[in-house]
């Protein structure tokens, strides 16, 4: 008989976010077991979680659900996203000041990239969304003192489970022979043989 199909273990993801390279750990550690990522806006990925659409998700902080477990896990860095061909275009690094006079664009980063597009303003947002959503009539600048967004990995607290932890210590870089980050033994060494000690008696002259 042929064994019953295994449920994935679903995982949302926000724009910016890559888990390619976690999914391919995942894949040799539990080859078993598929993982299913999903790609969700911010709203939709918070309430697949909450629902137990998925079993975790990776959201940018905050997060304000006390039922959920939260790990912050990285910073991200703030960039600008302005007109092709403007000032700015110039410069290797932006500061807020720089912003006086400009009209910053807020709401959906999509719909931001398109108006920006258009020359209608500038936006501010994380690098890897501006990375991600990047296009050819528009260019991104660091920004040095803008707002520093943080990437969590978030799933329900009571429903924590081994694949949870699995999951969580793949992310967190924890290697295959570790456990909850318990180092692994170390190889015990051979003990020393004994060498023959020199023969320190006179020897007898004939």
């Amino acid at each position: 008989m042929s064994e019953p199909p295994v449920a994935p273990f679903a995982v949302a993801f926000v724009t910016g976010v890559t888990p390619g390279k976690w999914a391919r750990v995942w894949a040799e550690r539990l080859p078993r077991h598929p993982l299913e990522l999903r790609p969700l806006s911010a709203v939709d990925a918070l309430a697949a979680v909450q629902s137990g659409a998925v079993d975790a998700a990776f959201l940018r902080l905050p997060v304000e659900d006390d039922s959920l477990s939260v790990i912050p896990l990285y910073t991200e860095t703030s960039v600008v996203v302005v007109p092709k061909d403007h000032p700015a275009e110039a410069l290797d690094e932006l500061a807020l000041a720089d912003l006086v006079g400009e009209h910053v664009i807020e709401g959906d980063w999509a719909a931001a990239v398109e108006l920006v597009a258009a020359n209608t303003g500038v936006a501010i947002m994380p690098q890897s969304v501006a990375r991600a959503l990047s296009r050819r009539d528009v260019v991104a600048r660091p920004l040095s003192d803008g707002p520093e967004p943080r990437i969590a990995l978030v799933w329900p607290a009571d429903r924590s489970s081994g694949l949870i932890e699995e999951f969580t210590g793949i992310v967190r870089g924890r290697t295959a022979n570790s456990s909850r980050g318990v180092p692994t033994p170390p190889t015990p060494k051979e003990p020393r043989r004994k060498q023959p000690k020199p023969d320190r008696r006179p020897s007898r002259r004939r």
